[in-house]
């Protein structure tokens, strides 16, 4: 082959600008994720204190307290990255078995801090609270953290495969120049023309194989089936742009207009306050809509639940309502469990579909009255069915209740902090485990559930 050959200098020239190419947007995704990523643990730190804040402050006797000390444990053992520790002049009022190092550290600055254990090469996320005396309870040092580990080698991990993906990427790039030129400029012409037609109104088209020579069709074969791939991306693209800005657009109205009113004049402090808690309580109900939006797209990649554990389903069921307490005790709602089984399932999700079924349930049951959980195996499979007394729903609605956004009453969108998401998720999580949803309502009882595979 001689030096001059235009295929061999096309390809050179691919792999300059692929070099190139891949530098500039490598850099610029490293730096946009690399600070993201450093936001993450505070974020992570303070979703997980504003849930509990409340309760905290709540209880200033030993009884409730041990209540608290459960739910740490729950919370700690569906994130292992989390830890707690409460420190206390009162040994009863502490939680987390904190050491000397852990003592030092708490009697510190309050607000976000780092924390290096002995023996650990990456830092926790912490931060430390001061929560003060109430009834029988002492003053107390409160500490959330998250272990930052994950969150070093997530970027570790892009590093690598940023410069993986480059190196490929530029590799590609000189052959697939090189044999572009080799095949010849005029099918290459006759390709472009026809690609210079698809536009998102026609995703429809497809590049036609004939006339081109044969060693240009399973480009196009290839090329088409990835047109099919992206013509139903984009349908589902439009219905998330659709569903998300029918979702976002009611609370951001509500945070632009009560921002605006509240600008118009002078206010007193009092207002401005309650001002901004109602527009906490909207941003609020926009980052949950966010995350299970971003939940669900991961799902819709394929993602499947891969640390599965054989567990026992009722003891799953009432670690779940052991976390729903104080919701069911304020709507005064009882449940009963039913039936028992043992299947393989990812116990973090599989609590987040409870959850999810028994908050649905809970708002349309009205209070004295009994939610019923029934776990029953058949051959291949075991269903958790969650019944509630209420209206019946018509036939017409039923297929259509898993799906996002959907409601059987149009009028209450956008209420609350319900949005149309947790039964989406529901089935999100059983379609993860290779199960299936359901859906039944007669004679006043409407149940919803999941069947999961019994292998």
């Amino acid at each position: 082959m001689r030096a001059d050959s235009i295929a061999l200098r096309l390809g050179s020239l691919f792999a300059l600008v692929a070099f190139g190419v891949f530098t500039l947007i490598g850099w610029a995704l490293y730096l946009q994720v690399d600070k993201h990523l450093d936001l993450l643990p505070e974020a992570e730190v303070d979703a997980r204190y504003s849930v509990l804040e409340s309760t905290v402050n709540r209880f200033g006797d030993l009884q409730h307290w041990s209540k608290l000390g459960n739910k740490l444990n729950l919370l700690s053992e569906e994130d292992k990255r989390i830890r707690f520790w409460v420190v206390s002049d009162h040994p009863d009022y502490e939680y987390g078995n904190p050491d000397p190092h852990i003592r030092r550290f708490a009697r510190g600055p309050l607000g976000m801090r780092d924390l290096l254990l002995p023996g650990q090469r990456f830092p926790y996320k912490v931060l430390v609270s001061e929560f003060p005396a109430k009834d029988q309870r002492p003053a107390l040092r409160f500490l959330t953290a998250i272990d930052t580990q994950t969150f070093w080698q997530t970027q570790h991990s892009l590093v690598v495969a940023l410069v993986s993906l480059a190196v490929i990427g530029i590799l590609l790039a000189s052959l697939l120049g090189y044999w572009v030129a080799r095949v010849g400029l005029r099918p290459l012409t006759s390709l472009s023309l026809e690609a210079h037609k698809l536009s998102p109104p026609h995703l429809s088209a497809r590049l036609q194989l004939s006339p081109l020579p044969p060693e240009l069709e399973q480009f196009v074969n290839a090329f088409n089936a990835t047109l099919g791939r992206v013509e139903q991306a984009y349908s589902r693209l439009e219905s998330f742009n659709a569903d998300v800005a029918h979702e976002l657009r009611s609370p951001l109205t509500n945070l632009i207009g009560q921002t605006q009113v509240a600008l118009t004049r002078g206010r007193s402090a009092e207002h401005y306050f309650e001002v901004l808690q109602s527009n906490l309580e909207e941003l609020e109900r926009l980052r949950s809509i966010i995350n299970d939006m971003l939940f669900l797209a991961s799902a819709d990649q394929g993602g499947k639940a891969s640390e599965l554990t054989r567990v026992s389903l009722a003891e799953e069921v009432a670690t779940t309502l052991e976390y729903l307490d104080f919701i069911l005790e304020d709507a005064q709602v009882a449940v009963q469990v039913h039936g028992d089984a043992s299947v393989p399932i990812e116990k973090a999700q599989l609590r987040r579909a409870l959850i999810n079924l028994l908050h649905n349930a809970v708002q349309h049951t009205s209070a004295g009255q009994t939610i019923r959980v029934a776990i029953e195996r058949l051959e291949q499979q075991v269903h958790i069915g969650v019944s509630n007394p209420g209206p019946a729903i018509a036939d017409e609605h039923l297929p259509m209740l898993f799906e996002r956004f959907y409601r059987v009453d149009a009028s209450r969108s956008n209420s609350g902090a319900n949005h149309g998401l947790g039964l989406a998720i529901v089935k999100a999580i059983a379609l993860m485990h290779g199960g299936t949803v359901f859906v039944t309502s007669r004679d006043g009882i409407n149940t919803f559930g999941v069947s999961l595979p019994n292998r």
